[in-house]
């Protein structure tokens, strides 16, 4: 009997309609456990409200499936209950898993056949579409609220979220010594050091709950934060917000000042995020391509030469960023080549249904089968023919048959065909791939990047991708279609490292 784990996900909202609750989800998945002889080790719950959108369950099941090497299985209701992100995707499948999709009737494996896992990565891209479609709406709806001047976020210390009327007031036993901290630091004679043991010998805490002393990066996130003068940041531009302010705009000013004689720098010593940092592997050695900072802000990836074979020579992260994203070109089809594989996504629904009831008519007959032995075995015990020893061993071995091939049956009955919608979206998706990828956060890139390759080799400022299911699919056909193109006399404009660079003209071949 296999180990396996359940995952099961709702929103608040959600949790009010039959048959997405909990409960409804973790009947449908321990039910599935129990025909197809799975033994279900930890239930995992996640439970997402208007306040709170997170995983923090989800997390767990992945530190729980890293320490338990013998827990393979996952167990899951549809596709867009496990998977938020690409990130969520690349974890899951570095873990090599099997993932059961009860009422998609699938299982993933990497086993699985080609055909899966390419309907599965349509899926799970249909699923990145929708959140990034209700993203786009939450932040509409945060930036109208940012223009009206309501902060979107928790107030800052030395205020309050005021929840009955839906504003943010000035709150009365930290505001004064906030306003102290200013002024402290102001006159030039205390450092952040200073301010952050007057805060610990006062009683100061920055948290409501006050279980811990303020810190001395939190003193200096207060003394250069704004808000504090009545107005407030938001992704990258100043507004004026309808809260009172604590401190004036020029009290705020000399502190910036002071600032700047002691040559402070805000954020001093984080960690750098590098844009394509860890993806990629020296195509000569086969060491890690590393990063590295020059003159305090230009950033150049090398091979970590662990070998001795490599000249560590090395290379701006600006020459990278357009190879990347021809990378990403690489899987953009033509609108002619994409028309045709849509009618061949159509047509391959008939072959498909053929094999499902196929597999349906043997798998009944399997059933059928054990349940005539049954009947037959136990008629002979009846009769005395067959000893109780023997007729307890073998009706357990065949139940057992029975449970597995009724739940396969189950995966095969509520098994449907959406992919092929889900096709011809992805498809329409992919013409447009470059063009969105180049819009999105290097965060969000990375996730991409990772998705969409399985491995990037890097020799001689050339980066040469190998891509993933379904991706490599779309990436032949690309290549193909060019191909095709080229044959015809028409040539496609390329980038200097040979890939097609997209929304380029066509034009006569050379």
């Amino acid at each position: 009997m296999s180990n396996a784990v359940i995952y099961a996900r709702v929103s608040s909202t959600e949790q009010e309609k039959e048959g997405f609750s909990i409960p409804a989800q973790l009947k449908t998945l321990q039910t599935y456990a129990v025909l197809n002889g799975l033994k279900v080790v930890q239930e995992f719950v996640d439970v997402e409200t208007a306040k709170q959108a997170g995983r923090t369950t989800f997390n767990l099941m992945i530190e729980f499936l890293e320490r338990h090497p013998a827990v393979r299985v996952v167990l899951v209701e549809k596709t867009d209950r496990l998977y938020r992100n690409f990130r969520d995707y690349v974890t899951l499948d570095d873990l090599g898993l099997e993932i059961h999709l009860v009422k998609e009737g699938e299982v993933l494996s990497k086993d699985s056949r080609s055909h899966q896992k390419f309907i599965h990565g349509i899926k799970l891209l249909m699923a990145k579409n929708f959140i990034d479609n209700l993203s786009e709406e939450v932040r509409k709806g945060m930036t109208e609220k940012v223009e009206r001047g309501e902060y979107p976020h928790q107030a800052p210390v030395g205020y309050l979220n005021d929840r009955l009327n839906r504003t943010i007031v000035v709150d009365p036993e930290k505001a004064g010594f906030v306003r102290k901290m200013f002024e402290w630091y102001a006159s030039g004679e205390y450092s952040l050091e200073d301010l952050r043991k007057r805060a610990v010998a006062s009683g100061f805490r920055p948290t409501k709950k006050g279980l811990r002393p303020i810190s001395k990066s939190m003193v200096e996130w207060i003394l250069k934060n704004p808000f504090y003068t009545g107005t407030f940041r938001w992704k990258g531009g100043l507004y004026k917000g309808k809260h009172d302010p604590i401190i004036s705009h020029e009290l705020f000013e000399k502190v910036q000042a002071v600032f700047k004689n002691h040559g402070k720098r805000y954020g001093k010593g984080r960690v750098h995020t590098f844009a394509f940092g860890g993806l990629m592997t020296c195509g000569k050695c086969g060491c890690a391509i590393v990063t590295e900072i020059k003159k305090g802000k230009y950033v150049y990836y090398h091979c970590t030469n662990r070998r001795g074979l490599c000249d560590r020579k090395n290379y701006r992260e600006e020459t990278l960023e357009d190879q990347f994203a021809d990378v990403v070109g690489g899987v953009v089809i033509d609108s002619e080549t994409a028309e045709w594989m849509k009618e061949a996504l159509r047509e391959s629904l008939a072959e498909e249904t053929a094999f499902h009831q196929q597999e349906v008519s043997r798998l009944t007959r399997q059933v059928d089968e054990v349940k005539r032995r049954l009947n037959q075995a136990y008629l002979d015990k009846l009769d005395g023919k067959i000893a109780e020893e023997f007729w307890a061993e073998r009706s357990k071995e065949w139940q057992g048959e029975q449970a597995r091939l009724a739940g396969e049956l189950v995966r095969l009955q509520n098994a449907d065909h959406q992919y092929i919608n889900d096709g011809v979206n992805l498809l329409e998706l992919s013409q447009r791939a470059r063009e969105l990828y180049v819009t999105q956060e290097p965060a969000e890139k990375l996730s991409f990047l990772k998705l969409l390759c399985s491995n990037y080799t890097f020799e001689d400022g050339r980066i040469t991708p190998t891509y993933r299911q379904p991706f490599d699919i779309l990436a032949v056909t690309a290549a193909k279609s060019e191909e095709s193109l080229a044959r015809e006399g028409v040539g496609i404009a390329k980038t200097q490292d040979g890939y097609p660079r997209q929304g380029s003209n066509l034009r006569p071949a050379v």
